[in-house]
């Protein structure tokens, strides 16, 4: 989620365009258009430091010197954590009732259970947000709960290969670890958008290329005349 990620940096660091756009694999035009509010009202900004992308040890070095470039951390293969509820920040917890919205649309298979333990709430919460007696009901917008910082895409991705292999509904030759660790599923993103601008790049080219040729033609056919 480069771009998420992106908002979230130019709203809350002093970084430079070009070391959000390197780290981000965007390009630096993209990063200016967020920072003017043109496309960063598009995307719920996504925190690295918290997924364990980026340390605030190194948006700090960053911040220092605009030459520095980023350094991907690598996120921790396994959280370790005490039986109980999900403890969520006080600042994240508004953000509960969107997250559980977006996964009841999106993920019906999965169990209110596991809802609850994902996002650390309660089936009482659940139910009055499937059912809409939510007494803030009007004001839930279903958000990616990854984004949204509640859980991690590694475990969501997990919950959702376990309740679909538990409802009939998996491929027997899907992976559960399909993903990998977060790192990996960004990294991987972050490749494919490359591929994408380096394949419009060399088109642009040729249709430039192919314009000058074509201006040429007609050039030296006035000139014959």
């Amino acid at each position: 989620m480069p771009h998420a990620t992106a908002s979230w940096l130019v709203d809350t660091t002093a970084l430079t365009f070009e070391q959000i756009a390197d780290f981000c694999g965007l390009h630096i035009l993209e990063v200016q258009a967020m920072a003017d509010d043109l496309a960063g009202s598009k995307y719920t900004g996504r925190d690295p430091v918290h997924s364990g992308e980026l340390t605030q040890a190194e948006i700090e070095r960053g911040q220092a010197n605009p030459d520095y470039r980023l350094k991907m951390q690598r996120a921790p293969l396994s959280i370790s954590r005490t039986k109980g509820p999900r403890y969520t920040p006080v600042s994240k917890r508004q953000d509960k009732p969107d997250g559980i919205a977006w996964i009841l649309r999106h993920h019906p298979e999965i169990s209110d259970a596991q809802v609850g333990k994902l996002i650390g709430t309660t089936r009482n919460t659940i139910a009055a947000i499937r059912d809409r007696s939510h007494w803030n009901i009007a004001n839930i917008n279903p958000k990616d709960p990854v984004t949204l910082g509640l859980c991690s895409q590694r475990e969501l991705d997990a919950l959702v290969a376990k309740a679909a292999k538990r409802s009939g509904i998996e491929d027997e030759d899907i992976n559960d670890n399909r993903l990998g660790t977060d790192r990996d599923a960004l990294i991987e993103e972050l490749r494919a958008e490359r591929q994408a601008h380096t394949r419009a790049a060399a088109e642009a080219a040729q249709e430039a290329e192919a314009a000058a040729w074509l201006a040429q033609r007609r050039a030296e056919g006035r000139s014959d005349s």
